[in-house]
């Protein structure tokens, strides 16, 4: 083996020129790919935070055909489905399931959530507004609103509650103000406004009521219970499992956003199969140059070939000797294509320091061992034709030649 790759080598050091040229070639179909990977990764990674960072990752709601579950492992606890007029289905034993699925593994937060509609009144003008209740302690765990504050804070405690910015620009209200708030059930309390947020693309839009839960179960005539638990895993690719883990524990409804956001899903699915077609054509051009660049070596080197074949060389060696030396050239093309691939995508900065106007890249998914192993195993293949004619070639032909 160490003499095949030595003639294969010296082979493809006898013109530096054009070996060159062709290893560069491979190198720039590894730019490409690890480009793609690294543009295809970020984008995907930029959809799904922008997308899913300020939303529930997986929902827990009561059963929709109202049957009791069981907490795994203890006694009998009651979880009844209860069919509101207004509200739908109330989750009445929320504190207890809350720590079993807290102990799911992926699970990083979870936060109990009341949820209704109603109407915010100031002086002749009433506004329709979606009503939120969540812990005053976990105000920000699921949706950050204190990242997305535009003023006062995000205090929920007493009286008090948040506002979108869209629906305090239409009520013209402003930090400290007083409003009257009116549930669908006909509940009004005289709330005070704590903060101003604007999500953008979050959950609520901008005319969202964030209060307390107590608040939230005042207005909206919950003696007791919520109405989902919300939660947020570590990798939003593997909800699905997750969602498995604790439907089996809890016997609950359980929704992945994969579910409820089945076009997210799909867009992330179609963008990536468009970049395994345009690295797969990546690779494709990079056989087909080793390829021909192979075939031509061959070619010239015919009487070389024959003069091998005369003193005793078996085809299996001559095979092994050009297979060797397009070995090398997509091993020496994978390297410098991997190294001017991080080079490209160094510059960019990080995903999480993404401003609109530049490439969402990511340098930690270029791919880069990938795309060298690769390119390796393409021109490996790439020569297997080249070689076998080549140990096809008659030895006195050749020579003669």
């Amino acid at each position: 083996m160490p003499y095949v790759l030595k003639i294969g080598f010296r082979y493809l050091t006898a013109n530096p020129g054009q070996s060159a040229l062709l290893i560069f070639g491979v190198a720039l179909g590894v730019l490409a790919f690890i480009f793609m990977s690294a543009l295809i990764g970020g984008l995907n990674t930029m959809i799904t935070e922008n997308m899913l960072g300020n939303s529930s990752h997986i929902t827990i709601e009561a059963p929709e055909d109202r049957v009791r579950a069981l907490l795994p492992g203890g006694p009998a606890v009651h979880l009844l489905s209860q069919q509101e007029l207004t509200e739908g289905s109330i989750l009445r034993t929320a504190d207890a399931f809350e720590p079993v699925i807290a102990a799911v593994p992926g699970v990083v937060v979870t936060s109990q959530v009341i949820s209704g509609s109603g109407f915010l009144i100031q002086g002749g003008s009433t506004a329709p507004v979606s009503i939120t209740g969540v812990s005053a302690a976990k105000v920000s765990e699921i949706t950050d609103i204190a990242a997305d504050l535009i003023a006062g804070s995000t205090d929920i405690s007493g009286s008090n509650i948040l506002v979108g910015s869209r629906l305090a620009d239409d009520l013209r209200l402003s930090v400290g103000k007083a409003v009257p708030l009116r549930s669908s059930t006909g509940a009004e309390r005289v709330m005070t406004v704590a903060g101003i947020f604007d999500l953008g693309m979050g959950p609520g839009g901008g005319s969202a009521v964030w209060l307390s839960l107590a608040n939230a179960r005042s207005l909206l005539g919950m003696s007791q219970g919520v109405s989902r638990i919300e939660t947020q895993i570590a990798d939003v690719n593997i909800a699905d499992a997750v969602a498995d883990i604790i439907r089996a524990r809890t016997g609950l409804k359980v929704t992945p956003w994969t579910e409820s956001n089945a076009n997210i899903q799909d867009a992330l699915d179609a963008q990536a199969q468009t970049g395994y077609i345009v690295r797969a054509f990546a690779l494709i051009i990079v056989v087909i140059g080793v390829a021909s660049a192979m075939m031509l070596s061959t070619y010239r080197r015919r009487p070389e070939i024959g003069i091998m074949r005369a003193m005793g060389a078996s085809q299996r060696f001559v095979v092994a000797v050009f297979l060797s030396q397009g070995m090398l050239i997509g091993l020496l093309g994978g390297v410098l294509g991997a190294a001017l691939g991080f080079l490209l995508v160094l510059p960019y900065p990080a995903v999480d320091n993404y401003t609109p106007g530049t490439l969402p890249i990511d340098i930690r998914q270029g791919s880069y061992a990938l795309a060298v192993l690769l390119t390796t195993l393409g021109a490996v293949l790439a020569s297997i034709l080249p070689a076998r004619a080549a140990a096809a070639v008659d030895p006195v032909q050749a020579i003669g030649q």
